[in-house]
């Protein structure tokens, strides 16, 4: 018998995300001189900087070279910004051997078809609401939220209700 995605999030020590799809809702606003402009969700910030306070891993795998993102993500304590990643599996083996952190005690939330295969090797895939199907098909859990409207503040509240620290960080017990 499979383990309920709940049960899986017990589990979870790491949170690894896409970006484009994921933390922003797939828009991508050009300027007159080229530049390309996203939006995320401060709701979706404030959800990763509450579990790299609560001890958790935070990642960011993405396929895009935005240096504004990087910036963003910096400034909310994450230091594990892959962008511009050629192969997002390459780049996990890679990020969790040097972590020793084990797959199954991984959530990654991807949208679209370069999440595919990475997301076949953690414990636990999830993706935003308007995922493409084949995402979705092999998602463990489904946000009900869509990607870049809150999607990651939901999977991050939710493992760290399950696992007792939302409360805690709520009431400014945190480590």
């Amino acid at each position: 018998m499979m383990a309920s995605y709940k049960e899986i999030m017990n589990q979870i020590t790491t949170f690894i995300f896409d970006v484009d799809g994921v933390l922003t809702d797939s828009s991508v606003h050009v300027t007159e001189n080229g530049e390309m402009l996203r939006i995320m969700n401060i709701r979706d910030g404030f959800a990763m900087k509450a579990a790299l306070e609560s001890g958790y891993n935070v990642c960011i795998i993405s396929g895009g070279k935005n240096e504004g993102v990087r910036i963003r993500l910096r400034n909310l304590g994450i230091h594990d910004i892959h962008l511009g990643s050629p192969d997002k599996v390459e780049t996990f083996k890679e990020y969790t051997e040097l972590y020793n952190i084990k797959p199954e005690t991984v959530l990654y939330m991807g949208d679209d078809i370069p999440d595919y295969h990475v997301m076949q090797l953690v414990g636990l895939p999830t993706c935003p609401q308007d995922s493409s199907p084949e995402i979705k098909a092999i998602s463990a859990y489904i946000s009900h939220k869509n990607g870049g409207k809150g999607a990651v503040r939901d999977v991050i509240e939710q493992v760290m209700k399950v696992q007792g620290k939302w409360h805690l960080y709520y009431n400014g017990k945190h480590d």
